[in-house]
């Protein structure tokens, strides 16, 4: 049933301003906790956005909330708004030209990240319990680390996407937000169907060729908790994960993920001609232009990489690597400056998209007073055992 109709306050501007507030079963494991969820996802009777004026104007209001959301409703949690996200989720940054930026409750000056920005900034400013995005190259990963918090990429299609709107099916996930991993968890057991937790990890691998993405400052915050892991899981130790290089991963990555955003896309910007702001207009102009032949290339490297990271992440085994590739960029940083940073953000991030892995975003420390994370992927299922190990770093950093 539908909560009381004011708008909640918020001080960082993660909240879209249609006023959607839909209170939760009155028992039920989520009670007494509440949510905001990643304009995506439809909620009945509301017109979901996806971050842009043109695609609100095309489409009607939904007529069924995304089971994803039913779910966490079900389960008595409530949904107290719709958050921001970049346009049609495609960016890493968090900036809207539409709708504006969220601004990142840990350092203001920087952006919060993306394209799950108003749920990163949601729970980073302590307005919900948590918050749902989605993450298909790294849009709930890169923002947690931006922003301090834990953020959770769930194994590809084990939640349903329905009525949700797609950037790239066979890459995207849902996923979500917490200041606690226990919150995590909590949600977790509602969205992946009450599954028990997989057996613990045995073992870590740092991916060096991952830290060498970052500076020397970044990787020596990121060390004690990394060694952390290695000596919770029992075992630990360093391996290059591609073959061919980062670099060729993430090129193959974008190109099968630009494939798939003008397949589901783009008659209709072809048809509508939207207005897109800075940088989705290119690379919807650039997707425009693959054609099969070098997605072809691409998913030959796909099957490599998938290959290679199960090798990797056989027996047990988690796999390091930061999961960003610095500090939050300044909101003034150019456009040169921003393209680095989401060129290096995708070498760290196309592991788990190419192989539709889990991977979560843990807060590790802190670089010139803004916070960076630690990623941690585990071999398909392992959800919930990145959440115990993200739960036994939160209580030994808390000693």
């Amino acid at each position: 049933m539908p909560l009381a109709s004011a708008r909640i306050d918020d001080p960082f501007g993660a909240f879209t301003d249609d006023v959607v507030r839909v209170e939760g079963a009155p028992a039920g494991p989520l009670r007494g906790l509440t949510f905001g969820a990643k304009d995506l996802y439809d909620v009945a009777g509301h017109v979901t956005r996806a971050g842009s004026p043109a695609w609100a104007a095309t489409h009607g209001a939904a007529s069924e909330t995304a089971p994803a959301v039913a779910a966490l409703l079900e389960a008595g949690a409530d949904l107290v708004g719709k958050t921001h996200t970049d346009e049609l989720a495609w960016s890493l940054l968090g900036q809207n030209a539409h709708y504006g930026t969220p601004t990142n409750p840990r350092n203001p000056e920087r952006v919060p990240g993306g394209s799950s920005s108003g749920s990163v900034v949601a729970v980073a400013g302590e307005l919900v319990d948590f918050a749902v995005g989605s993450d298909t190259g790294g849009s709930v990963r890169v923002p947690a680390s931006n922003c301090g918090v834990y953020g959770l990429r769930t194994t590809h299609g084990t939640i349903s996407l329905a009525r949700v709107v797609p950037l790239a099916p066979g890459f995207d996930t849902v996923g979500w937000f917490a200041r606690e991993p226990r919150v995590l968890d909590r949600v977790a057991q509602v969205l992946l169907d009450k599954r028990a937790a997989p057996p613990s990890f045995q073992r870590c691998v740092v991916a060096t060729d991952a830290f060498d993405v970052v500076d020397a400052r970044l990787r020596s915050v990121l060390q004690p908790c990394a060694e952390f892991l290695g000596t919770h899981c029992g075992a630990a130790s360093v391996a290059a994960i591609a073959d061919g290089g980062l670099r060729g991963w993430a090129d193959a990555w974008r190109t099968i993920q630009a494939r798939e955003v003008w397949a589901a896309h783009g008659e209709w910007v072809q048809a509508e001609n939207p207005e897109f702001g800075p940088g989705i207009r290119e690379r919807f102009d650039w997707a425009q232009s693959l054609d099969g032949a070098a997605e072809e290339g691409a998913r030959a490297v796909q099957r490599a990489a998938g290959d290679q990271l199960g090798s990797v992440l056989a027996d047990q085994t988690a796999l390091l690597v930061p999961a960003a590739p610095s500090v939050a960029p300044l909101l003034d940083a150019t456009a040169d400056e921003l393209e680095t940073y989401r060129t290096n953000a995708m070498m760290l991030t196309c592991a788990a998209g190419l192989a539709g892995l889990p991977q979560i975003s843990i807060p590790a420390g802190v670089v010139d007073g803004c916070p960076v994370g630690l990623g941690v992927i585990g071999p398909p299922g392992s959800d919930r055992a990145l959440i115990e190990l993200a739960a036994a770093w939160a209580s030994h950093s808390a000693t």
